[in-house]
């Protein structure tokens, strides 16, 4: 919600892009699955992660925080994405509910309208492009 107003007030987000976002608000309990919250790295895309000198994965700069686990695989693909490899190990550590990869977007949707209230407009059109997706379901 603090982001759409943000983007209300910068005049970055228009009024059917609002209510785009309220209709999907609505329709949230029946999309995401019903899990308990946990610890998420809470900025976890390529740039924070890397191998040390012995080849083990490091990850850095956390935004740490209590949430779905679908977030922070979404913040993953958000900007290039990790290997499979990382998704299926993952799903062998702690399998993701069924349809996992079909909600990411609507995950990325609050990092991406951190983006447009930061850096500008230029993320809104994937914001209305996930809105108008997730809403033809």
């Amino acid at each position: 919600m603090k982001q759409i107003e943000l983007a209300t007030r910068n005049n970055a987000i228009n009024n059917s892009t609002i209510e785009q976002f309220y209709n999907l608000f609505k329709r949230l309990p029946e999309i995401i699955p019903n899990e308990p919250p946990a610890l998420l790295h809470g900025d976890l895309w390529s740039g924070n992660y890397m191998f040390d000198e012995t080849g083990s994965a490091a990850i850095f700069d956390p935004a740490v925080y209590f949430g779905f686990r679908e977030a922070d695989i979404a913040m993953t693909k958000l900007f290039g994405g990790f290997d499979s490899e990382f998704y299926e190990a993952y799903n062998v550590g702690f399998a993701l509910e069924k349809g996992w990869n079909e909600r990411l977007d609507i995950f990325n949707l609050y990092p991406l309208m951190v983006h447009v209230n930061l850096f500008g407009g230029g993320y809104i059109e994937q914001v209305k492009q996930i809105l108008r997706k997730t809403l033809k379901y």
